[in-house]
């Protein structure tokens, strides 16, 4: 498409030369063109040859500066200009909001000599842009004339800075005012909408949209099926897509992307493979919606096909497909392929560099996560307290303590980040698997806010770790006294006095939970097959293949004991015979999926394997062995990090 635009104005030119004097509308046409294509030094050279320069050539130049991105030569020759009408002024004050020089762009609108509703109405949608909410709100109340663009400037604008029930309330000032509505209006209302989901006016609005005719406009239809799919009302937003055929990219998307707000990621997968039949080129957005629905699934196969339709259209740098893609692949457990779709994408957004310090911190590749943090800081991109999250959790997974420590003191000394529950969460976990419980214990109690579920069971997570009695009861104290049916903590609280062989609080304990009413999360684990999922629960017998899978544990058992391996009964954590033990631990529901894999996948081939739980320090020890028995890698996801075991090790090195 570019070279066929540049071929054109190629054309123009030469046709142009042809003409001895050309008229000032046939030079105001090929100024226009030469900017359209970004060839700003050609627009600026027919503009010097100009004998004669109206205002309108005047006002196109400097609009032509400004879109090729040189504000200075768009001031200069604003400055320059001999006369100046409206347009001139709207034309440099949008630049300067668009280049976010807010206070000079306000300069000129005070300076201006006479200011028109679209003057006004740019300095709203400018201060917009540039996320001034309260003086775009102070600047509309000021503003003598208001319409419709004002009014939706204004919808639009709340809205898209989280303050959508304050959108609502103008949309309400509006309709009082007796200004006539559009379809732009009508769309930004229905997202405002979806946005706080107000079922009751959004079923009003539709009910005005119907009655208007803009029923099959585009970015209504779009909004309309958006707002259902937030309402949770999928038939209605089926309903709005049935009611004629779409061919437009935006629609498809709604659809696709409500189904994946709803679960049916099935669904929206479907709409992406019926976008492609109908001829219908997905955008970005669709990338996006369809790749977090693999990754919902952990499909990363399907992920892999869509990555490659991308690559065809040409989008595998963009960064929101580039985004989606390095989470995909981390959440799945491929970190390398991860970490070179990252280094494909062209403009990394804060985004990029964040889904890529997750990633790291998840497959405990701290160093990874600080190579990558260095690299965010000398391309200037600003962290967030996101980016720390992941630093923190890189720390804590690789046991980088003193980096841990550097990182959460530079936090509390930011001018421009607060310190967030999280970020105390991983602190206290850095320190509780270093062992330094008591110091966290101060940190917790220190706290300038009260500490939240998160950060208690951190520190009781850390009293589990290291079998620390006496902290674990303090902690769990305090977690009860915030919720007296924390699950989780009745189960790590239970965990510790059975390391400790205290059968009788143990059961004390499990009693308590089963009179809260609190449900012990049973350990599953589950592996991804040719788009089916095998889920398995700790001697679970319920598969159609179990009875081999049960025949190749027992090889495997066997097998493990001949290199010397000794299963630690310490983890069966019942108080039952040594020989039931042993039996509990070699079911555990890893190994069943482990087992399953063994059968059903090609030799040689990467394991991968999802648990819901902690996988238990026993189970660790003998996947650790099994790679050497098999020749197979094998990826086992956790609810704390990635494990890559390969050659007897684990890319955890036993810190987890």
């Amino acid at each position: 498409m570019d070279h066929l635009r540049t071929q054109r104005i190629d054309e123009a030119r030469l046709f142009f030369d042809t003409i001895p004097s050309p008229s000032v509308y046939l030079c105001t046409k090929m100024i226009g063109g030469y900017t359209e294509n970004y060839r700003l030094t050609e627009a600026l050279k027919l503009f010097d040859q100009m004998l004669v320069k109206d205002i309108v050539m005047w006002n196109l130049m400097v609009k032509g500066c400004l879109d090729c991105g040189d504000l200075d030569m768009g001031f200069k020759l604003f400055d320059e200009m001999p006369e100046r009408n409206v347009i001139s002024w709207t034309t440099m004050i949008t630049g300067l909001l668009n280049f976010g020089r807010v206070e000079v762009a306000e300069r000129l609108f005070l300076d201006m000599p006479t200011r028109d509703i679209a003057a006004w109405n740019a300095m709203i949608y400018g201060y917009f842009g540039n996320g001034r909410v309260e003086d775009a709100m102070k600047l509309f109340e000021a503003m003598p004339c208001k319409n419709v663009i004002s009014w939706t400037s204004m919808i639009s604008g709340l809205d898209q800075h989280g303050k959508s029930h304050e959108a609502l309330f103008v949309f309400r000032k509006m309709v009082d005012s007796g200004v006539e509505l559009t379809s732009s209006t009508f769309s930004c209302v229905i997202t405002a909408c979806a946005n706080v989901v107000d079922l009751c006016l959004g079923f009003q609005v539709h009910g005005h949209i119907f009655k208007q005719g803009y029923l099959f406009d585009v970015y209504i239809t779009a909004s309309l099926i958006t707002f259902y799919a937030n309402c949770k009302l999928m038939d209605d937003s089926c309903r709005v897509w049935n009611e004629k055929m779409h061919m437009n990219v935006v629609v498809w998307t709604a659809l696709l992307t409500g189904y994946g707000l709803n679960g049916r990621h099935e669904d929206a997968l479907k709409v992406l493979g019926d976008m492609l039949r109908n001829g219908v080129l997905p955008n970005q957005s669709s990338f996006t919606s369809a790749l977090n629905s693999c990754c919902e699934m952990e499909a990363v196969d399907l992920g892999k096909e869509i990555h490659a339709v991308a690559v065809k259209l040409g989008l595998q740098t963009d960064a929101f497909v580039g985004n989606s893609l390095v989470v995909l692949y981390s959440e799945c457990g491929n970190m390398n392929e991860g970490v070179g779709i990252f280094n494909e994408i062209a403009d990394k957004n804060i985004v990029s560099w964040n889904s890529i310090i997750v990633g790291c911190a998840q497959h405990g590749c701290g160093m990874w996560a600080l190579t990558f943090f260095s690299q965010m800081i000398r391309a200037e991109v600003d962290p967030d307290d996101i980016t720390f999250t992941g630093l923190l959790s890189a720390c804590s997974h690789s046991g980088m303590l003193q980096k841990g420590r550097n990182f959460f003191q530079y936090l509390h000394h930011s001018m421009s980040l607060k310190v967030k529950f999280e970020h105390y969460a991983c602190m206290v976990d850095i320190l509780g698997r270093s062992g330094r419980l008591v110091e966290a214990e101060e940190l917790v109690k220190n706290m300038p806010m009260k500490a939240n579920l998160s950060v208690w069971l951190a520190l009781l997570s850390g009293c589990r770790m290291h079998s620390n009695l006496e902290v674990a009861e303090r902690a769990a104290k305090s977690i009860f006294d915030l919720d007296p049916n924390c699950g989780a903590a009745y189960v790590l609280l239970s965990n510790v006095y059975a390391f400790a062989g205290r059968w009788n609080d143990v059961g004390r304990i499990r009693g308590k939970m089963k009179r809260s009413g609190s449900i012990k999360q049973p350990g599953c684990s589950w592996v991804s097959l040719k788009g089916s999922r095998h889920e398995f629960l700790s001697g679970d017998r319920s598969h159609h293949l179990s009875e081999k899978i049960y025949r190749k544990l027992d090889w495997l058992g066997e097998k493990l004991k001949e290199t010397g391996y000794i299963p630690d009964q310490r983890f069966a954590l019942h108080d039952v015979e040594d020989e039931q033990k042993e039996a509990i631990l070699s079911y555990h529901s890893e190994r069943l999926a482990i087992g399953f894999c063994l059968i059903s996948t090609v030799e040689g081939s990467t394991i991968t394997v999802m648990k819901n739980l902690r996988v238990c320090g026993d189970c660790h020890s003998a996947i650790k062995l099994i790679p050497k028995l098999v020749g197979r890698e094998i990826v086992l996801r956790d609810s704390s990090r990635f494990h890559h075991f390969r050659d007897g090790f684990c890319s955890c090195r036993d810190y987890w």
